[in-house]
């Protein structure tokens, strides 16, 4: 089975993701595809002061800190693909009709988004055999949108989940083929929730492809948006709440 994944540019959380998948699925995969961590053509400037506004200075320069330690460390989807032979590359729209035809040449029997920040229009969705399966952290229909990990959080959800689906055009809406549903630790931050979620979910992924790398008959539902909830970026009185209930970012 031909894979071919498309992800964003994070060296923070994604690269622990990558090293788990591909430790199974690396002789399977084609190539990685990274865009730009950022949403509607906004500019890096315009994101960092959007998340101080939000989070506020120390958490801001916290989070850059972050960032800059863990690229001097060398940590990023690309030193993991570059330790297991993969072809990683840098793509700026995943609808561009010159993406369209490099992905007609390589001929993947599965594209698989990790927190891309692009919606797929109807050509990409189309070209694979099999579809496209996007990972979203969050027990759809409900925390559809941006940061669903925080969003649940604030609001004292007690579990949090998984899913696993096949995209149609809408927003984390599809047919739904794994959920896996887990905890909220009492005082869990953030960043140790994010990356205990990302465990599951690589581990998810992989029990997903090995049945479809089997030709196993998957169980799909429809996603009911109609049913679900869905949220944007936080706002002020969002953080406030998360903070109230004794979460912390770190």
């Amino acid at each position: 089975m031909k894979l071919t994944f498309l992800t964003t540019d994070d060296p923070i959380y994604l690269p622990g993701f990558f090293d788990r998948v591909l430790s199974r699925w690396a002789p399977d995969t084609v190539a990685v595809y990274v865009v730009p961590p950022l949403y509607k053509r906004q500019t890096s400037l315009q994101a960092a002061v959007r998340y101080m506004q939000t989070f506020g200075v120390i958490a801001a320069v916290h989070l850059v800190a972050r960032v800059l330690w863990a690229k001097l460390r060398g940590e990023s989807i690309a030193s993991v693909c570059a330790r297991r032979n993969i072809r990683c590359e840098s793509v700026g729209d995943v609808n561009a009709p010159e993406f369209l035809e490099r992905m007609r040449a390589e001929a993947p029997d599965v594209l698989v988004s990790v927190s891309t920040p692009q919606i797929f229009k109807t050509p990409l969705i189309e070209l694979p055999r099999l579809g496209i399966l996007n990972i979203h952290g969050a027990i759809l229909p409900q925390y559809r949108g941006v940061m669903p990990s925080f969003w649940m959080m604030a609001n004292g959800e007690r579990q949090a989940g998984v899913t696993i689906y096949f995209v149609d055009e809408k927003i984390d809406s599809g047919e739904r083929v794994a959920l896996e549903v887990f905890d909220i630790e009492p005082r869990e931050t953030l960043d140790q929730f994010l990356r205990r979620s990302k465990g599951i979910a690589a581990d998810l992924l992989s029990r997903v492809l090995g049945r479809l790398a089997r030709g196993e008959d998957i169980e799909r539902s429809q996603i009911d948006l109609a049913a679900g909830s869905y949220f944007s970026w936080p706002d002020p009185p969002a953080v406030r709440r998360f903070r109230a209930a004794g979460h912390r970012l770190w």
